[in-house]
């Protein structure tokens, strides 16, 4: 049961992959394809149910081994499958959103030629991560890093035949290569350190290590803290924090299921839950943590400031993710595993549920994103706007504190309350900075409600006389994630961060008694509490006056702040300085290489040179062959005059 759930993904994959190999085209390949993902994926979800209920509930977690990996000297390493509760969350998460966006993709994708390729890199794409999140080392979980990136690329770059997509497909790759360097380089210094690559071995000599110091690039660190700020790297670039956080925008270039896939509950979360995975390390850095703490807080803020404005619905929707990723590892950041990854489950239901109904509106657009060409879409497809209002109000955190709420109300406010609780400086950065982020999120959230549905159609006549509702297939899954997005904060509260977190989470996640951030944040003032969800309606009630009762007023606010708003529209200019930093000075270096040194002094001295020098001695020698017998005479003449003179010069100077 516990391999069947890892492995069943990749068996749908290898299926749709033989029946795009094997089968004929046609509506029957598709359906084929598409039956046996979604079966196998059903199947694991299936399973990850029950062993959430034996592993997380009941506590009989196991590590499994299944055969060996790698035997070279010390190194020693083999496939496994490590269960506890942080591991049965992650695989409970991944496989129930993926399985929902498999069907959603059923329908979304039933015209395109490509689909048992694409059902393929979907299940795919879910083996490699739940290889990541059940790895008992590091080896194996860089096994399910480097594959969910590749399958990024793949999907990012499904409709390959659009250069937009292609160059988003090489972007997200490049930049998170960037980010693997460092996570590779933090695996290395793992096994120089502790001479071993499991994580068990790993975090029981951790406390031994404390205090060691290791020279790095001719400089001294604390060997722990080095180490961890390494892994944290490939964190920073498997989950979109900035710096390098450009890639996950242009993503949005795949189908919507893609983005759902990839901002809900897999990839993006791959660093949130390795830097909890690792938390017997990090608690033994705290300079890590509080790097860890400051990147989150302020990619909050960033993504937050440029969702404000953006106007492709699946781009406000996908800054969100990078903003709300910020919570995680802020919370991360301040010892607050539990609530990143309470946060993390709870953003999963939510997210996808806001991308799948953007994917929703998009598919009743025929196409169209951008939603200055939409409105008044409420009463031409109600489900998918009912099912955007309760996206829209988790990822808001909506509730009323102390009673009840949507599921971002538990988890994001726990996150802001331990952050408060942490009582130092980086704690109070991030809980201020995550204050305003809230009321920015607000505010784009129901930004897009207002643009989207409300107010007068703003799409042409066409448009408008063809939207239509999704085919259940389509709306199915949006129901389940729903369900999650209105009830798992509440559910899951006192077992992820309330009065039975221990007993829940057990050894899965280390904190030091004095890193207790949680347990302080159950006893912050009132207004901490009641903060958040202030500012959350006041974001709401500015996107109402603004949207809807003076719909003037963001052109004239763009028109007077508009460097601003430029600002933010570009993204705060980001892919404007790396490309004057790294891109074009790269693009300069290459063109001197292969102009100066490669066609130049290689090709020039050398290959090009002595094959032109011996092309023009050919044609030289070829204008001696003219074909006329007078010619040849006359050369065989000339070579018996030099002969005999030769032999006349030899004789005379002999005697």
């Amino acid at each position: 049961m516990y391999s069947a759930a890892v492995v069943l993904p990749l068996i749908g994959a290898m299926l749709a992959g033989l029946i795009l190999t094997f089968a004929p085209k046609g509506h029957g390949r598709d359906l084929a394809a598409q039956l046996a993902t979604c079966i196998c994926l059903g199947l694991s979800a299936l399973l990850a149910i029950v062993i959430f209920y034996q592993v997380a509930l009941l506590g009989h977690g196991r590590t499994i081994e299944a055969f060996p990996f790698i035997t070279s000297g010390a190194l020693q390493t083999s496939w496994g499958f490590k269960y506890d509760t942080l591991s049965a969350v992650m695989v409970f998460v991944v496989t129930i959103c993926s399985t929902a966006i498999h069907v959603y993709s059923c329908g979304y994708m039933h015209d395109d030629p490509g689909v048992p390729r694409f059902m393929a890199y979907l299940s795919l794409f879910t083996f490699c991560m739940l290889m990541l999140v059940t790895a008992d080392n590091f080896v194996q979980m860089f096994f399910g890093w480097e594959g969910v990136g590749v399958c990024s690329y793949l999907l990012i770059g499904f409709w390959y035949d659009r250069p937009s997509a292609n160059a988003a497909a090489i972007k997200a790759f490049i930049v998170n290569r960037v980010g693997d360097f460092g996570f590779a380089l933090g695996i290395f210094g793992v096994f120089a350190l502790f001479g071993s690559v499991v994580f068990d071995d790993v975090f029981a000599a951790v406390p031994t290590f404390v205090g060691t110091r290791v020279t790095f690039l001719s400089w001294e660190f604390d060997a722990l803290t080095l180490l961890c700020l390494l892994l944290f790297v490939g964190a920073m670039g498997k989950s979109a924090q900035v710096p390098l956080h450009t890639w996950l925008p242009d993503a949005m270039e795949g189908p919507t299921p893609v983005s759902a896939l990839i901002h809900a509950a897999t990839m993006v979360t791959a660093g949130v839950f390795m830097v909890a995975r690792l938390s017997p390390m990090f608690e033994y850095a705290p300079d890590a943590l509080a790097v860890v703490c400051v990147v989150g807080a302020s990619t909050a803020i960033f993504a937050a400031s440029v969702g404000l404005v953006q106007n492709d619905i699946k781009r406000v929707i996908a800054y969100s993710t990078c903003s709300q990723l910020g919570y995680m590892f802020f919370a991360c950041g301040v010892s607050a595993y539990a609530a990143a990854i309470f946060h993390l489950m709870t953003h999963a239901f939510f997210k996808a549920l806001l991308f799948l109904s953007s994917g929703s509106v998009i598919h009743a657009m025929s196409g169209e994103q951008d939603m200055r060409k939409m409105g008044g879409l409420a009463g031409h497809i109600k489900i998918t706007h009912i099912m955007m209002w309760i996206g829209s109000l988790s990822l808001a955190g909506v509730g009323v504190p102390f009673v009840v709420g949507f599921a971002g109300f538990y988890s994001k406010d726990i996150i802001l309350e331990a952050a408060f609780g942490a009582l130092s400086g980086v704690g109070q950065y991030a809980f201020w900075l995550g204050v305003v982020a809230a009321f920015m999120t607000a505010f784009y959230s129901w930004r897009l409600l207002f643009m989207t549905f409300y107010g007068k159609p703003r799409a042409d006549k066409h448009t408008m006389e063809h939207v239509h509702e999704s085919p259940q297939v389509m709306l199915i899954p949006l129901y389940i994630l729903a369900v999650g997005a209105v009830v798992a904060g509440f559910v899951g509260y006192e077992s992820f961060v309330g009065h039975h977190m221990n007993e829940f989470w057990r050894e899965s996640i280390l904190v030091l008694p004095q890193h207790n951030s949680i347990e302080a944040a159950h006893h912050v003032p009132v207004w901490v509490k009641v903060l958040p969800v202030v500012v959350g309606l006041v974001g709401i009630g500015v996107a109402y006056g603004l949207y809807i009762r003076n719909p003037n007023i963001p052109g004239e606010l763009a028109a007077r702040w508009q460097r601003l708003y430029r600002f933010l529209l570009n993204k705060w200019y980001f892919d404007e300085l790396y490309d004057a930093i790294f891109t074009r000075p790269s693009f300069k270096i290459g063109w001197g290489f292969w102009k100066r040194g490669d066609e130049a002094t290689i090709d020039g001295l050398g290959a090009d040179n002595l094959a032109d020098k011996t092309l023009r001695l050919a044609r030289r020698t070829a204008a001696l062959q003219t074909g006329y017998v007078y010619h040849y005479a006359f050369a065989m003449l000339i070579g018996v005059v030099v002969l005999v003179t030769w032999f006349l010069l030899v004789r005379s100077g002999a005697q």
